[in-house]
């Protein structure tokens, strides 16, 4: 007999998992500024790592960021100056082309 913690947690589905909504946007990017990890957001929302950087690019919910900086500066009026509100850059780890000239 197999004991019940040892049972592995049902696999959910890309159709079990809720869509995220402009709602969730907001609170993405408050927590964002707030420094909540990434891996806490995935746990929290059950939803895949691209969906959090299709937010922070705003391919989706464009204009969330927006609300969530006047909603982020009327709750937390005291971290204003400590956040960066801009728009995520992503910053590849692969060498730029531009480096490969310096060795001709």
């Amino acid at each position: 007999m197999q004991a019940a913690y040892l049972t592995p947690p049902p696999f959910r589905t890309a159709l079990a998992r809720p869509a995220l909504t402009e709602a969730d946007a907001i609170d993405i990017w408050i927590a964002r500024w707030l420094r909540i990890r990434p891996r806490d957001l995935i746990l929290r929302y059950g939803c895949d790592p691209r969906r959090l950087y299709e937010i922070w690019q705003e391919e989706r919910f464009p204009g969330s960021r927006a609300k969530a900086l006047d909603l982020f500066l009327a709750q937390y009026p005291g971290l204003a100056d400590r956040i960066d509100p801009g728009p995520h850059v992503r910053v590849s780890k692969a060498a730029h082309p531009d480096q490969l000239r310096l060795f001709d």
